[in-house]
Protein backbone atom coordinates (compact mmCIF):
# COMPACT_ATOMS: atom_id res chain seq x y z
CA UNK A 1 0.00 0.00 0.00
CA UNK A 2 1.64 3.64 -0.69
CA UNK A 3 1.94 6.29 1.49
CA UNK A 4 -0.76 9.02 1.06
CA UNK A 5 1.14 12.12 -0.05
CA UNK A 6 -1.75 14.51 -1.74
CA UNK A 7 -5.20 15.34 -1.31
CA UNK A 8 -7.30 16.58 -4.95
CA UNK A 9 -10.58 18.12 -4.02
CA UNK A 10 -13.21 19.46 -6.12
CA UNK A 11 -14.56 22.92 -5.94
CA UNK A 12 -18.10 23.42 -6.45
CA UNK A 13 -20.52 21.39 -4.25
CA UNK A 14 -17.62 19.84 -2.70
CA UNK A 15 -16.07 22.11 -0.60
CA UNK A 16 -19.37 24.57 -0.18
CA UNK A 17 -22.59 24.13 -1.54
CA UNK A 18 -21.87 26.95 -4.59
CA UNK A 19 -23.85 25.28 -7.16
CA UNK A 20 -27.28 26.22 -5.69
CA UNK A 21 -26.46 29.22 -3.30
CA UNK A 22 -23.50 30.93 -5.60
CA UNK A 23 -23.86 29.96 -9.24
CA UNK A 24 -27.58 29.59 -9.54
CA UNK A 25 -28.21 32.98 -8.20
CA UNK A 26 -25.27 34.87 -10.79
CA UNK A 27 -26.84 32.64 -13.25
CA UNK A 28 -30.45 34.49 -12.92
CA UNK A 29 -28.48 38.10 -11.81
CA UNK A 30 -26.74 37.51 -15.19
CA UNK A 31 -29.89 36.63 -17.11
CA UNK A 32 -31.60 39.88 -16.08
CA UNK A 33 -28.14 42.70 -16.71
CA UNK A 34 -28.78 41.07 -20.19
CA UNK A 35 -32.40 41.80 -20.30
CA UNK A 36 -32.99 37.47 -20.91
CA UNK A 37 -36.01 36.45 -19.99
CA UNK A 38 -34.67 33.42 -18.49
CA UNK A 39 -35.54 32.70 -14.97
CA UNK A 40 -33.40 28.89 -13.84
CA UNK A 41 -35.76 27.31 -10.60
CA UNK A 42 -33.68 25.63 -8.14
CA UNK A 43 -35.10 22.15 -9.71
CA UNK A 44 -34.33 23.24 -13.25
CA UNK A 45 -30.86 23.61 -12.66
CA UNK A 46 -30.42 20.49 -10.71
CA UNK A 47 -31.05 19.30 -14.18
CA UNK A 48 -28.65 21.40 -15.65
CA UNK A 49 -25.98 20.07 -13.76
CA UNK A 50 -26.05 16.94 -15.64
CA UNK A 51 -23.67 18.81 -17.98
CA UNK A 52 -20.55 20.03 -16.47
CA UNK A 53 -19.59 23.57 -17.40
CA UNK A 54 -21.05 27.15 -16.68
CA UNK A 55 -20.26 27.70 -20.79
CA UNK A 56 -21.50 24.44 -21.59
CA UNK A 57 -24.73 24.17 -19.18
CA UNK A 58 -26.30 27.74 -21.56
CA UNK A 59 -25.63 26.16 -23.93
CA UNK A 60 -27.23 22.93 -23.30
CA UNK A 61 -30.78 25.15 -21.50
CA UNK A 62 -30.84 26.71 -25.14
CA UNK A 63 -30.89 23.02 -27.00
CA UNK A 64 -32.76 21.23 -24.72
CA UNK A 65 -34.74 23.19 -22.58
CA UNK A 66 -35.22 26.57 -23.74
CA UNK A 67 -37.12 25.53 -27.05
CA UNK A 68 -39.60 23.19 -24.78
CA UNK A 69 -40.93 26.20 -22.51
CA UNK A 70 -41.30 28.55 -25.77
CA UNK A 71 -43.99 25.64 -26.87
CA UNK A 72 -43.69 23.83 -30.66
CA UNK A 73 -43.95 26.54 -32.57
CA UNK A 74 -40.78 28.03 -31.05
CA UNK A 75 -37.22 28.33 -33.45
CA UNK A 76 -34.23 30.12 -32.98
CA UNK A 77 -33.06 33.20 -34.53
CA UNK A 78 -30.39 32.24 -36.75
CA UNK A 79 -27.11 33.28 -35.98
CA UNK A 80 -23.46 32.03 -36.67
CA UNK A 81 -21.42 29.71 -34.70
CA UNK A 82 -18.99 32.43 -33.88
CA UNK A 83 -21.91 34.85 -32.95
CA UNK A 84 -23.64 31.99 -30.66
CA UNK A 85 -19.99 31.15 -29.05
CA UNK A 86 -19.61 35.10 -28.47
CA UNK A 87 -22.66 35.19 -26.60
CA UNK A 88 -22.10 32.67 -24.40
CA UNK A 89 -18.80 33.55 -23.44
CA UNK A 90 -20.02 37.31 -22.88
CA UNK A 91 -22.77 36.04 -20.88
CA UNK A 92 -20.58 33.69 -18.87
CA UNK A 93 -18.34 36.46 -18.09
CA UNK A 94 -20.63 38.13 -16.51
CA UNK A 95 -21.88 35.36 -14.71
CA UNK A 96 -18.74 35.01 -12.86
CA UNK A 97 -18.69 38.58 -12.44
CA UNK A 98 -21.85 38.16 -10.25
CA UNK A 99 -20.18 35.02 -8.76
CA UNK A 100 -17.20 36.16 -7.35
CA UNK A 101 -19.48 39.54 -5.83
CA UNK A 102 -21.48 37.03 -4.21
CA UNK A 103 -18.17 35.29 -2.85
CA UNK A 104 -17.27 38.53 -1.54
CA UNK A 105 -20.48 38.97 0.38
CA UNK A 106 -19.78 36.03 2.02
CA UNK A 107 -22.90 34.30 0.47
CA UNK A 108 -21.69 30.98 0.60
CA UNK A 109 -19.57 29.25 3.57
CA UNK A 110 -17.26 26.45 3.13
CA UNK A 111 -19.32 22.71 4.13
CA UNK A 112 -18.67 21.31 7.80
CA UNK A 113 -15.13 19.64 8.30
CA UNK A 114 -13.42 21.48 5.19
CA UNK A 115 -11.94 24.15 7.31
CA UNK A 116 -10.66 21.77 9.66
CA UNK A 117 -9.53 18.57 7.58
CA UNK A 118 -7.77 21.39 5.09
CA UNK A 119 -5.56 22.84 8.21
CA UNK A 120 -4.93 19.40 9.79
CA UNK A 121 -3.53 18.74 6.16
CA UNK A 122 -1.30 21.35 5.59
CA UNK A 123 -0.25 21.02 9.96
CA UNK A 124 0.92 17.45 8.31
CA UNK A 125 2.50 19.02 5.32
CA UNK A 126 0.39 17.21 2.82
CA UNK A 127 0.45 18.10 -0.60
CA UNK A 128 -2.62 19.58 -2.11
CA UNK A 129 -4.69 20.21 -5.70
CA UNK A 130 -7.81 21.46 -7.11
CA UNK A 131 -9.65 20.09 -10.15
CA UNK A 132 -12.64 21.35 -10.64
CA UNK A 133 -14.45 22.31 -14.24
CA UNK A 134 -14.96 25.92 -12.83
CA UNK A 135 -13.42 29.06 -13.91
CA UNK A 136 -10.09 29.99 -12.06
CA UNK A 137 -11.77 33.34 -11.09
CA UNK A 138 -14.98 31.28 -9.21
CA UNK A 139 -11.65 29.05 -7.21
CA UNK A 140 -10.14 32.03 -6.03
CA UNK A 141 -13.37 33.81 -5.34
CA UNK A 142 -14.18 30.87 -2.99
CA UNK A 143 -10.99 30.44 -1.62
CA UNK A 144 -9.73 34.36 -0.84
CA UNK A 145 -13.40 34.99 1.18
CA UNK A 146 -13.79 31.91 3.21
CA UNK A 147 -9.85 30.67 3.99
CA UNK A 148 -8.26 34.01 2.86
CA UNK A 149 -5.96 34.95 -0.20
CA UNK A 150 -3.05 33.25 1.63
CA UNK A 151 -5.00 29.81 1.15
CA UNK A 152 -4.31 30.23 -2.70
CA UNK A 153 -0.74 29.11 -2.06
CA UNK A 154 -1.98 26.14 -0.10
CA UNK A 155 -2.75 24.51 -3.26
CA UNK A 156 0.29 23.13 -5.25
CA UNK A 157 -1.75 23.08 -8.57
CA UNK A 158 -5.22 24.85 -9.02
CA UNK A 159 -5.86 22.99 -12.09
CA UNK A 160 -9.36 24.73 -13.79
CA UNK A 161 -11.71 25.51 -16.47
CA UNK A 162 -10.89 24.80 -19.62
CA UNK A 163 -6.73 24.19 -19.06
CA UNK A 164 -7.61 20.46 -20.44
CA UNK A 165 -9.83 20.01 -23.60
CA UNK A 166 -12.47 17.33 -21.96
CA UNK A 167 -14.27 18.49 -18.85
CA UNK A 168 -15.74 16.15 -16.10
CA UNK A 169 -16.78 13.16 -16.18
CA UNK A 170 -13.48 12.66 -18.30
CA UNK A 171 -10.53 12.45 -16.55
CA UNK A 172 -8.44 14.82 -18.02
CA UNK A 173 -8.37 17.38 -15.39
CA UNK A 174 -7.75 14.93 -12.59
CA UNK A 175 -4.50 13.49 -14.77
CA UNK A 176 -3.51 16.89 -15.49
CA UNK A 177 -3.16 17.51 -11.45
CA UNK A 178 -1.18 14.31 -11.09
CA UNK A 179 1.55 15.10 -14.03
CA UNK A 180 1.96 18.23 -12.31
CA UNK A 181 2.62 17.22 -9.23
CA UNK A 182 4.84 13.83 -10.25
CA UNK A 183 2.08 11.76 -8.26
CA UNK A 184 1.10 7.99 -8.96
CA UNK A 185 -3.10 8.25 -8.21
CA UNK A 186 -2.55 5.39 -5.53
CA UNK A 187 -0.31 7.98 -4.13
CA UNK A 188 -3.35 10.49 -3.53
CA UNK A 189 -7.05 10.66 -2.32
CA UNK A 190 -9.79 12.52 -4.42
CA UNK A 191 -12.67 14.44 -3.14
CA UNK A 192 -16.20 14.89 -5.02
CA UNK A 193 -19.51 15.53 -4.52
CA UNK A 194 -21.31 14.21 -7.93
CA UNK A 195 -21.58 11.15 -10.02
CA UNK A 196 -19.56 13.34 -13.66
CA UNK A 197 -16.75 14.40 -10.66
CA UNK A 198 -17.04 11.08 -9.31
CA UNK A 199 -16.38 9.14 -12.90
CA UNK A 200 -13.51 11.59 -13.72
CA UNK A 201 -11.68 10.48 -10.07
CA UNK A 202 -12.09 7.06 -10.95
CA UNK A 203 -10.83 7.35 -14.50
CA UNK A 204 -7.67 8.59 -13.08
CA UNK A 205 -7.49 5.50 -11.07
CA UNK A 206 -8.02 7.87 -7.92
CA UNK A 207 -9.79 6.51 -4.53
CA UNK A 208 -12.65 8.54 -3.86
CA UNK A 209 -13.98 10.56 -0.66
CA UNK A 210 -17.82 11.55 -2.14
CA UNK A 211 -19.68 13.88 0.07
CA UNK A 212 -22.94 14.13 -1.30
CA UNK A 213 -25.25 17.63 -1.46
CA UNK A 214 -28.81 18.30 -2.02
CA UNK A 215 -28.28 17.88 -5.72
CA UNK A 216 -26.47 14.95 -5.86
CA UNK A 217 -27.46 12.28 -3.10
CA UNK A 218 -29.10 10.74 -5.15
CA UNK A 219 -26.73 10.06 -7.67
CA UNK A 220 -24.68 6.29 -8.25
CA UNK A 221 -21.58 6.69 -6.22
CA UNK A 222 -21.35 2.91 -6.90
CA UNK A 223 -17.46 2.97 -8.11
CA UNK A 224 -17.25 5.71 -4.53
CA UNK A 225 -14.07 4.46 -1.68
CA UNK A 226 -16.70 5.89 0.94
CA UNK A 227 -19.40 8.49 0.41
CA UNK A 228 -20.31 10.68 3.42
CA UNK A 229 -22.68 13.29 4.34
CA UNK A 230 -20.42 15.50 5.00
CA UNK A 231 -16.59 15.51 6.22
CA UNK A 232 -18.23 16.30 10.00
CA UNK A 233 -16.92 17.67 13.26
CA UNK A 234 -16.09 16.87 16.77
CA UNK A 235 -19.39 17.99 17.84
CA UNK A 236 -21.26 17.56 14.75
CA UNK A 237 -21.10 13.52 13.59
CA UNK A 238 -20.76 13.09 9.49
CA UNK A 239 -23.08 10.38 8.26
CA UNK A 240 -21.68 7.46 6.53
CA UNK A 241 -23.94 6.61 3.20
CA UNK A 242 -21.89 3.83 1.70
CA UNK A 243 -18.32 2.15 2.77
CA UNK A 244 -16.66 2.01 6.08
CA UNK A 245 -15.40 4.67 8.37
CA UNK A 246 -15.83 4.05 12.35
CA UNK A 247 -15.01 7.88 12.47
CA UNK A 248 -17.20 10.32 13.77
CA UNK A 249 -15.59 13.11 11.04
CA UNK A 250 -13.36 12.59 8.76
CA UNK A 251 -10.32 13.39 9.50
CA UNK A 252 -6.07 12.73 8.42
CA UNK A 253 -6.07 9.66 10.13
CA UNK A 254 -9.18 8.50 8.81
CA UNK A 255 -7.77 9.13 5.01
CA UNK A 256 -4.74 7.59 6.11
CA UNK A 257 -6.43 4.02 6.66
CA UNK A 258 -8.15 4.32 2.93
Amino acid sequence: MSQLKALIFDVDGTLADTERDGHLVAFNMAFEEAGLDWHWSVELYGDLLAVTGGKERIRYYLTDFYPTERGSEFSAPAVTDEEFTDFVAQLHAAKTRFYTQLMAEGAVPLRPGVTRFINEAREAGLRMAIATTTTPANVTALLTHTLGAESLDWFEVIAAGDIVPAKKPAADIYIYALDKMNLKADECLAFEDSYNGLMSSHGADLKTIVTVNGYTNDHDFSEATLVLSDLGEPDQAMKVLQGSCDDTYFSLASAEKI
